[in-house]
């Protein structure tokens, strides 16, 4: 295999792993807006829990009966990191990361959108 062969192959590599990763930044917009807006509803939910006078003289059970809010967004919320939230709203970062770990034995490495980045060969004397 010939060095314009070996620079044919980087490419297309190149240009799958950027084509893979930027696939995956839509859907991990929505992931991390969908993470945002029910983490914004179990603090506010959480904040009127507290606040509320009642709580300290009930039972805990009744008090969340009395929650519905706060609730029914912390039992989402721990349904979507069930889900596997955690990882969806990094996973083009966790490709990268892989990517890189390979590379680097061939002593490549990529940037966050998978560009290819050569590294120097060392010399050996």
């Amino acid at each position: 295999m010939n060095s314009l062969d070996q620079a044919e192959d980087l490419k297309a590599f190149e240009r799958r792993l950027t084509e893979y990763i930027a696939c995956l930044q839509p859907a991990t917009g929505r992931w991390r807006m969908i993470l945002i807006v029910v983490s914004v509803c179990t603090a506010t939910g959480a904040w009127n829990w507290l606040i509320d006078p009642e709580t300290q003289k009930v039972s805990f059970l009744t008090s969340l009966w009395n929650h519905p809010f706060f609730t029914i967004s912390c039992i989402t919320l721990i349904g979507l990191f069930f889900a596997g939230i955690h990882k969806r709203v990094v996973a083009p970062s966790i490709i990268a990361a892989r990517c890189r770990t390979v590379l680097a034995e061939y002593n490549m490495s990529c940037d966050d959108t998978g560009k290819l980045i050569l590294k120097p060969r060392p010399h050996v004397q």
